[in-house]
């Protein structure tokens, strides 16, 4: 399944914090088992079966058609994971972090400008990941509780009752963080995989005939003698694969060679096996394709499995949605989206957040989307446009750092990304053609984010270029305070600005109200670096501008969460004696209200405003103590 994100944390810091703490190699690969592989791990609970109905044209599943599916599933895991994934992206690395947003700052990086084109893939890839996050713990949870009905046909009727509870349980878990259930992440999905390997091998003798789909000649003549069907069994072939880009969005937190020596050691020759056992086992007895995975298994132990599918797949849920909220916080940190709270819930793993908004957010999309299809079957049809969206988006963006970055020639990056990429839109144009089926929900989802990301990015330039024509330049406002200086007070005031060159808002109305100046001021810029994490020494600049006031800029990398007093501490070390108990933050909180020459569309207009509204207040996001904060309200048109 997916987790590009990443794109995303995927709460790798979750899962191996003794992993990291001793350095471990080894403790990284199993690490990264339980983080980076969840989610495709899961795959074999649906994609054969799934595969496989959508390859029987008469309803019959043949030997041609299982030969076939297996092929596609195994060359798909070769070509698109192995050779894209562990291969090629592992090697493009943002200072050792991975991700679509990564790959996006890098690809601007190297373009040396900023480019639109690379803004906006780098968008409607986070978007899909993000409609993706959904999607996800639907389908695992659901197709693992569907083995259920094996064990006896009267748990059918409790399937769906047991999944909606499975999940508002893993939703409701998230506010107290996940510390201790993932240290067993990794030691429960390297079970899962030796189990994935045995139950597989059992039965690949039951024909051994299914190993002729090594040959890629079968994939190549279904896709090319099956017309219409061939794509969309293509599509459903997809389902083996998408997760399979959480390899990149996970590299910072286990590093290259342990995810490499995971997925080439233990997670690919696991799933293989297991595919091509289900393939056996199908061959040797057609009425299997009903639920093959769960058939592997002796009914005495259809149960135990049921258990452990379920574990895993709340395991590859887990890994999304903490992916999700270390994607939405980046994507806040680079002005994207809105400030929301952000909750720590751990003191010593900055990469262990909440988010309330967007935890509440999936937990309703996920019981729609349940409600909506009721069984892993039919969701599978809204499932993997999503991910085949943000491949083919990845693949784009390392063309351009191949070419530009690396300084590859342009027709050498060609044939290396280019029939990569064109297997990825091939993927994609083959999801494509299940969108009344239900690939029309990610999409929509996907879409609406974009609409959301390009609104608020437009609504805050068209809100700084029209408060900038108000504003006044620091230089001249500090010339006019030497030739009528105000009276002095005690103590150090911090005004927080976008634009350390005019006058803070907050300074002018606490001048015009207050008529006081501090004895220190400080005009403050939050400066986020395109780079996951900035280093200590850039972390503050300190440039005095007069007897009364300095400039200080706070750096602060993509993925980390600003603590402006925590930041301020390190200028001491510039000789500012920066005392918390002395020191006010005067913060501007604006009123906006819709104007007729906005630049935007009504609705844009009235949308954005309502985004500004749910911000949260900049007093929690940026971590200042409410206690020594000062807001002043001002009114906006937009």
């Amino acid at each position: 399944m997916t987790s590009a994100a990443g794109e995303a944390n995927r709460a790798a810091e979750q899962a191996a914090p003794a992993a990291s703490s001793v350095g471990s190699f080894w403790a990284l690969a199993l690490g990264s088992v339980g983080v980076v592989y969840g989610d495709i791990g899961t795959s074999p609970l649906y994609a054969f079966r799934v595969a496989a109905k959508a390859a029987a044209e008469s309803g019959q599943v043949t030997r041609d058609t299982v030969l076939g599916v297996l092929s596609m599933i195994l060359w798909s895991l070769i070509v698109v994971v192995t050779i894209k994934y562990v291969v090629v992206l592992l090697r493009a690395d943002n200072n050792g972090e991975g991700g679509t947003l990564s790959l996006t700052a890098l690809a601007t990086r190297a373009l040396g400008q900023r480019s639109w084109f690379v803004l906006l893939l780098g968008i409607v890839g986070a978007a899909m990941f993000i409609g993706d996050s959904m999607i996800t713990p639907a389908i695992s949870v659901l197709s693992a509780v569907e083995g259920l009905s094996l064990v006896t046909p009267a748990f059918e009727h409790y399937v769906m009752p047991i999944t909606v509870a499975i999940l508002i349980a893993l939703f409701a878990v998230q506010r107290r963080g996940t510390a201790r259930v993932a240290s067993f992440f990794g030691p429960i999905m390297v079970i899962w995989f030796v189990t994935l390997a045995i139950t597989g091998a059992l039965h690949i003798l039951d024909d051994p005939h299914v190993f002729a789909a090594i040959n890629p000649a079968y994939a190549i003549t279904f896709i090319s003698t099956h017309g219409t069907i061939g794509l969309i069994t293509l599509g459903a072939v997809f389902l083996a694969v998408t997760g399979g880009e959480a390899l990149y969005a996970d590299l910072g937190h286990f590093g290259r060679k342990p995810i490499q020596v995971a997925w080439l050691g233990l997670v690919l020759p696991a799933l293989l096996i297991n595919y091509f056992g289900q393939g056996a086992l199908v061959l040797a007895d057609p009425t299997a394709i009903e639920n093959p995975f769960f058939r592997l298994v002796p009914g005495a132990l259809v149960l135990p499995m049921v258990v452990l599918a379920t574990a895993a797949t709340v395991i590859a849920s887990q890994a999304v949605i903490t992916g999700a909220y270390s994607l939405v916080r980046q994507a806040i940190q680079l002005g994207l989206l809105p400030r929301l709270a952000i909750v720590h819930t751990s003191a010593e793993y900055s990469g262990q957040i909440y988010l309330p908004r967007v935890n509440n957010a999936l937990l309703i999309g996920v019981l729609l989307l349940v409600g909506l299809f009721r069984t892993s079957h039919s969701l599978a049809a809204a499932y993997g446009i999503a991910v085949a969206t943000t491949m083919v988006v990845d693949g784009i963006l390392a063309f351009i750092i191949i070419w530009k970055l690396w300084h590859w020639p342009a027709w050498k990056a060609a044939l290396l990304m280019l029939p990569l990429v064109f297997v990825d839109a091939f993927f994609f144009s083959a999801n494509l053609l299940k969108l009344l089926e239900g690939a029309w929900v990610p999409l929509l989802f996907g879409l609406a984010m974009v609409i959301l990301i390009l609104t608020w990015r437009r609504g805050t330039r068209i809100l700084a270029n029209k408060t900038r024509k108000t504003e006044v330049p620091l230089d001249a406002l500090l010339a006019s305070l030497e030739k009528k200086p105000p009276h002095i007070v005690p103590g150090t005031a911090v005004f927080l600005t976008s634009d350390p060159d005019f006058a803070p808002t907050a300074l002018l109305h606490n001048l015009k109200h207050n008529k006081v100046l501090h004895e220190h001021n400080v005009v403050l810029t939050i400066v986020t670096a395109d780079t996951p994490r900035a280093r200590e020494d850039e972390r503050v600049t300190i440039t005095p501008v007069s007897d009364h006031f300095a400039r200080v800029s706070l750096k602060f990398g993509y993925m980390e969460t600003p603590n402006v007093p925590k930041a301020l501490a390190i200028a001491r070390k510039q000789g500012w004696q920066f005392d918390i108990m002395s020191t006010s933050f005067f913060l501007s909180r604006r009123a906006l209200k819709p104007s007729a020459q906005s630049g935007m569309p009504i609705w844009q207009d009235r949308l954005f405003i309502g985004l500004a509204k749910s911000a949260s207040d900049a007093t929690d996001f940026f971590q200042i103590p409410t206690g020594r904060v000062v807001e002043v309200g001002t009114q906006v048109t937009v």
